[in-house]
């Protein structure tokens, strides 16, 4: 008896692990595929906002939306103030958006200015543990660093670390079946010759990953470009 339960629940183990391997490939296999349908209802938007010339960038590509993305939620790292106040002050002066139409909301820094890149597998850990719930409780139609008005479902980053951890929660929310978020990725403009350390991680993970410049789509294949979007 003990035997057979041991055969059934390494089956199990092995059949569920089969399964969860046979998702992830479809998932990554499949992704862009899909027609993005446009839409006259709203669509919850996820905005995850780096530091400096990072979050500049996302405010213009956010002001280019059309009234349907709503709500916005905008993810910023604990210490990241600056980004917080060029949020509101963006929110503010759209007169059209009222304050009950976004949110912010904060996740741990995955790696700090000049910290070590061992202590950062940690912190990074860190940031994802938190980014879980965060991204299950919301489930976000389009999630992004980034945002492109003709775009409906997606997901979108354009470099800070900031977005690695969200961008993990959102492809276990696609494998799981649980959420299918668009996940697209735009390259910062000063990215001129080669990708950033988080648009090298996300170009085999995005749906759709957009660079600004022509060389840059010449070296990656699998990137689209439609010339400067910022």
């Amino acid at each position: 008896m003990e035997v057979f339960f041991i055969l059934c629940l390494l089956t199990t183990i092995a059949l569920s692990g089969l399964i969860l391997i046979l998702r992830t490939v479809y998932v990554l296999t499949t992704k862009g595929r899909s027609a993005l349908p446009g839409r006259k209802k709203p669509v919850k938007v996820m905005v995850v906002a780096g530091s400096g010339g990072h979050t500049t960038e996302m405010m213009r590509l956010v002001g280019s939306l059309s009234p349907y993305y709503k709500p916005r939620i905008y993810v910023l790292a604990e210490s990241d103030r600056m980004s917080a106040e060029k949020i509101v002050n963006f929110e503010k002066i759209k007169t059209d958006r009222s304050s009950s139409e976004f949110k912010i909301l904060r996740i741990p820094r995955s790696r700090e200015v000049h910290q070590s890149w061992l202590s950062t597998i940690l912190t990074t850990l860190n940031a994802v543990f938190f980014s879980f719930p965060l991204v299950f409780g919301e489930k976000p139609d389009l999630l992004n660093n980034k945002v492109q008005s003709f775009f409906s479902l997606q997901l979108l980053c354009n470099g800070p670390g900031t977005c690695i951890p969200i961008c993990l929660a959102v492809f276990v929310l696609k494998v799981s079946g649980l959420k299918d978020v668009r996940m697209v990725f735009v390259e910062s403009i000063c990215r001129v010759k080669t990708l950033s350390l988080s648009g090298k991680i996300l170009y085999h993970f995005a749906d759709h990953f957009f660079v600004q410049w022509k060389q840059l789509q010449e070296k990656y294949p699998n990137t689209l470009y439609l010339g400067r979007l910022v």
